[in-house]
């Protein structure tokens, strides 16, 4: 069986989980996700100027609405569960957790612990993290010995 780490900060929608399911073809596939609670990821103006990047200047102009730290801890396990239970739905084994400290080192531990063959980070454009190499994908790369797929996460 194929092991994929899979790192999210939103939920899965059912475009994501066909992609992320079909990926390997036929061969069976199981999933540890790892949520990553948006509200604790990047900071304010990072967002924003990824907001007005892709024209969502609404968006940007939003202030305070995210929730963070222990706020955000509860959307994140509701999301995890349903992302989990979507993978289930398309017939794979999938597990998973919020991480919320240090989620590169986590995501290090669970692919060594796991024997992983993949690290999947499924999030929206962050294009000045992207650009300076901050993203997630870009520092898993350099951590986690296995390889990085990088991919943008679909809306319902």
């Amino acid at each position: 069986m194929f092991t994929s780490v899979l790192m999210i900060e939103k939920p899965l929608s059912s475009v994501d989980v066909d992609f992320v399911t079909t990926l390997h073809g036929d061969e069976a596939v199981s999933f540890i996700v790892l949520m990553q609670p948006r509200g604790d990821q990047a900071d304010a103006l990072l967002r924003a100027i990824d907001d007005v990047a892709v024209g969502a200047l609404k968006d940007a102009a939003r202030e305070g609405e995210e929730p963070s730290g222990s706020e955000a801890r509860r959307p994140a396990e509701t999301a995890l569960e349903r992302s989990v239970q979507a993978l289930r739905d398309a017939g794979c084994e999938a597990v998973g957790q919020v991480v919320e400290d240090h989620p590169l080192d986590k995501m290090k531990a669970v692919v060594e612990e796991s024997e992983a063959d993949e690290v999947i980070v499924l999030t929206a454009p962050h294009y000045v993290e992207e650009f300076f190499h901050r993203d997630w994908a870009s520092r898993a790369r350099h951590k986690v010995g296995v390889p990085v797929l990088k991919l943008f996460a679909h809306n319902e």
